[in-house]
C-alpha cells in the first residue's frame, strides 16, 4: 500500500512510520519542515513532502497516488486549537476525497459516557475531527484511545513523574475516575492493521487494554512495578481541573498548556464501550498488553536509552513560524545582541564534540546550575516549558528534538550544535556550540548566544541579563573545555597538554 503519514514528527507518527515500512508499505511523510525528519533512522526509506494542513493548496501533491492516509495531527496546547483542528480536518477531508484516497485512519480520544456536551475541549475537538473525517466521503476508521502507556508519551510522563517525585500527595477527586489505558505497542498494531480493513468499514472503534483502573490505582501499580515504596494519596475537593493542571505542570515535565487538556480529559471516566475492532483485527496471541507489562516495557526503554519518540518532539511553539538564525548583525534592520566565547582545548575535536552533544538534561549545562534551575522555574511559572523536558537520549541528538527549554535547530555531527530557545522571552534567542580541530590533538571551542529583541521589553531583558553572562556563558565555555580535556585524558594512551 502507498501510505501518507501526517504528524510523522510526533510521538505516534514517528513510531508508526518504521512499522509501516516493516510491513511492506511505501510511506510518504507530510511535514511543514522536511529538515525535521533529516536525522531519523528511517529517513532514507521514505518520501518526504512539505505541506501544511492550514494551507489546503499544499495537500494535493502530498495525497497524489496515496491509498491509505493516516491523520495524526492536532494543535493541543495552542490557543484556539479547536478552530485550528476543525479547519485542518476539513481541508484534509476535501483533499483526500479529491485525490481518490482509499482510506483515512485517525487516532482520536474517547467519547465520555456522560455525553459530548460535558466533555473537555480536548475530547470535544477530537470527536469533532473524527466526525469531519467520517463524513468526508472517504472510508474512515477512527480509533478512540484513552491514556496511552509508553516511553515518552505525555500521559505516561505525567503518571511517572507524579508517582516518582511525590511519595505522599494531595490529589483531586478525578483520581478515582475509571480509565482503560492501552499500551503504545497495541495502538501501533491497530494503526498498521487498519491499512488492510475492507473498504466498507467507515466507523469509530474504542481501543483499550485489558485493565480498567482509576488514576490512583495506576499510580500505585506504577510504584510497584518501578520498585518504589507505597504511595500515600489524600484526595481533596479543593483541586479543580485548572488548579490540578498547574500542579501537574510544576511537578512533571508536561507544561500547563498540555497538562490542562490532559487533566480535563481525566475528569470523566474513559472506559471502552465496545471491542468491535477484534472482529477485524483479532487480539494478538496472549491477549492485549496489560498495564503492568506496559509500564515495565516503558521503563526498560527509558533505562536502555531506547526511547524512539517523545511527546516534546512535536510540542512547542509553532515550528512553521520559527525564524532562522540571523547571521547579519543588521538583520531585518533591527538589533541583534550576541555573546561570543572561545577557548582552545587541549583535547581532540571528537572529545570536545562528545561533551557538546551531551549538554542538557541530566548532564546539565556546565555552569552555575542554580541559575539554570531558577531560569527554568521562572519559565514554568509564566506558562513556559521550563527545563524538565530533558532529552530523549543522554548522548545523541536529532534535528527537531526538544532539549530542556531549547529545540535542536541544526546539528552537524562533530562540528555544530545550534539550539533555538523555546522559553518565554521578549524576542528570539539561539545558542550555537562549535568544535573544530586546532593543531595536533587540540581543538577550538566556539560558543555564541544570539538574541533578537522584540520591542522595548526585549532590549530591557538583554540589559538585565547581560551582567550574568560572564558567570553563566563564560563558565559554560570553560567547563565544556575542561570536560573535553578530562574525557580525552581518559582515553587509553592519551595525554593532554
Amino acid at each position: 500500500m502507498r501510505c501518507l503519514v501526517t504528524g510523522a514528527t510526533g510521538y505516534i507518527g514517528g513510531r508508526l512510520v518504521p512499522r509501516l515500512l516493516a510491513d511492506g508499505h511505501a510511506v510518504r511523510c507530510l511535514t511543514r519542515s522536511a529538515g525535521r525528519l533529516r536525522d531519523v533512522p528511517w529517513a532514507g526509506e521514505v518520501e518526504v513532502t512539505e505541506g501544511d494542513l492550514s494551507r489546503p493548496e499544499t495537500l494535493p501533491a502530498a495525497l497524489a497516488g496515496i491509498e491509505i492516509a493516516y491523520y495524526l495531527v492536532h494543535s493541543l496546547g495552542q490557543a484556539g486549537f479547536e478552530a485550528t483542528d476543525r479547519a485542518a480536518a476539513t481541508h484534509f477531508a476535501a483533499a483526500a476525497r479529491a485525490a481518490g484516497v482509499r482510506r483515512i485512519v485517525y487516532l482520536g480520544g474517547p467519547v465520555p459516557p456522560t455525553g459530548e456536551r460535558h466533555a473537555s475541549a480536548h475530547l470535544r475537538s477530537r470527536a469533532e475531527v473524527g466526525r469531519i473525517l467520517l463524513d468526508s466521503g472517504v472510508p474512515t476508521v477512527v480509533l478512540r484511545a484513552a491514556v496511552i502507556i509508553g516511553s515518552g508519551s505525555a500521559s505516561f510522563e505525567m503518571l511517572r513523574y507524579l508517582t516518582e517525585r511525590l511519595p505522599a500527595m494531595v490529589t483531586p477527586r478525578w483520581v478515582h475516575n475509571r480509565i482503560q489505558p492501552i499500551a503504545v505497542r497495541d495502538v501501533l498494531r491497530y494503526l498498521v492493521g487498519c491499512a488492510t480493513l475492507p473498504d466498507r468499514v467507515n466507523r469509530g472503534f474504542d481501543i483499550a487494554g485489558p485493565d480498567v483502573l482509576t488514576f490512583l490505582e495506576m499510580m500505585r501499580r506504577y510504584a510497584a512495578v518501578a520498585g518504589l515504596s507505597h504511595r500515600v494519596v489524600l484526595p481533596t475537593r479543593v483541586l479543580s481541573p485548572g488548579l490540578s493542571s498547574y500542579w501537574v505542570g510544576l511537578i512533571t515535565p508536561v507544561p500547563n498548556a498540555i497538562a490542562r487538556p490532559l487533566v480535563e480529559s481525566l475528569v470523566q471516566e474513559a472506559v471502552a464501550r465496545e471491542h468491535d475492532i477484534a472482529g477485524y483485527l483479532p487480539d494478538p496471541p496472549g491477549g492485549l498488553t496489560g498495564f503492568d507489562r506496559a509500564v515495565e516495557l516503558a521503563l526498560t526503554k527509558i533505562r536502555d536509552f531506547d526511547v524512539e519518540t517523545r511527546w516534546s518532539t512535536a510540542s512547542g511553539p509553532d515550528q512553521a513560524a520559527a525564524e532562522p538564525l540571523p547571521s547579519d548583525p543588521n538583520w531585518s534592520g533591527g538589533s541583534v545582541y550576541t555573546d561570543v566565547r572561545q577557548a582552545r582545548v587541549a583535547a581532540p575535536a571528537d572529545a570536545l564534540w562528545r561533551i557538546i552533544e551531551g549538554v542538557g538534561g541530566e548532564n546539565g549545562w556546565y555552569s552555575f546550575p542554580l541559575a539554570w534551575s531558577v531560569r527554568g522555574w521562572l519559565d514554568r511559572l509564566t506558562g513556559g516549558v521550563g527545563l524538565r523536558r530533558g532529552r530523549r537520549h543522554p548522548h545523541r541528538l536529532l534535528v527537531g528534538e526538544a532539549l530542556d527549554f531549547w529545540r535542536v535547530e541544526e546539528i552537524v555531527p562533530g562540528e555544530l550544535l545550534r539550539l533555538r530557545a523555546e522559553m518565554r522571552v521578549p524576542g528570539r534567542a539561539w545558542l550555537e556550540l562549535r568544535a573544530e580541530p586546532d593543531g595536533d590533538r587540540a581543538s577550538r571551542y566556539s560558543q555564541r548566544a544570539v538574541f533578537v529583541p522584540r520591542g522595548l521589553a526585549g532590549h530591557a531583558y538583554w540589559a538585565a541579563v547581560s551582567p550574568f553572562h560572564t558567570l553563566v556563558f563564560g563558565g559554560m565555555a570553560r567547563n565544556i573545555a575542561a570536560g573535553a580535556e578530562r574525557l580525552a585524558g581518559s582515553y587509553p594512551g592519551t595525554r593532554t597538554r
